[in-house]
């Protein structure tokens, strides 16, 4: 079976249609750069011209980075334009995409579905955060497999800042650090995540974790047992379009 998936993230929109039985992509996924300022109406363009790229005709699954409730309703926009706050997205995207079914969730609840059904944390039970780190930091919050939605971790604050202005892939950036200085502040990220929630395993994801070589090594003094995410950049895009199936079976 097969199902879109969108994800919309603060850089990029990216899609690909995702087979479901083996949580891959089926084509080579296809990119726009997230437009600036990150209106609704301007990703709206974004995602159909993602969609449309395919020709794709059935249900679609797409990511969000902030709360969504309800399957619709934005709460939050910290890395787009707040003209997105109490935006019905699924009803803006269905109507852009000519009616076609559509499903809105978090982009790291969306990722985190993914890893947890088949990526890092596969078969695996107790309590699992995943951590999204890019233009800011996702967070997905398991409990036996079952999803705590729009946990929104990377706003907890950190020596006195919002944590993912210290320790996103973005602040690494922003701030020049090497490999090191970056994974000695997500360290500190991670053992105030450890010390709020006690997770037996962190996994690591955003586009970061292709690199993870890099920096993981670096972490020390955290408990719980950290992986890099399997699916790293897609898993957005195949939890997206887990999603979907489920809203749409």
């Amino acid at each position: 079976m097969q199902i879109f998936g969108v994800d919309i993230g603060g850089s990029g929109i990216k899609g690909a249609p995702v087979d479901l039985d083996r949580g891959d992509l089926t084509q080579e996924r296809f990119k726009v750069l997230t437009p600036h300022p990150a209106t609704p109406d301007a990703v709206a363009d974004g995602v159909q011209e993602v969609v449309g790229h395919f020709g794709w005709t059935g249900p679609v699954g797409i990511t969000f980075p902030g709360v969504v409730t309800g399957g619709a309703t934005i709460r939050t926009a910290a890395n787009v334009d707040k003209g997105w706050i109490d935006t019905d997205a699924r009803a803006l995207l269905s109507e852009r995409l000519g009616g076609l079914p559509v499903t809105v969730l978090n982009d790291a609840d969306a990722a985190g579905v993914a890893e947890t059904q088949f990526g890092a944390g596969r078969d695996r039970r107790g309590t699992i955060i995943l951590l999204t780190f890019g233009t800011g930091i996702g967070s997905a919050l398991f409990i036996d497999g079952e999803l705590v939605p729009n946990t929104e971790l990377g706003h907890l604050e950190l020596n006195g800042h919002d944590a993912e202005k210290r320790a996103s892939t973005k602040a690494k950036e922003d701030h020049e650090l090497t490999w090191e200085q970056w994974a000695h502040r997500v360290t500190k990220y991670l053992a105030h995540v450890e010390m709020l929630f006690s997770p037996e395993l962190f996994i690591i994801g955003g586009g970061v974790s292709r690199k993870s070589d890099k920096f993981l090594p670096l972490i020390e003094g955290i408990k719980a047992e950290i992986l890099p995410a399997q699916l790293q950049n897609n898993a957005g895009i195949v939890g997206a379009a887990m999603r979907a199936a489920k809203t749409a079976g």
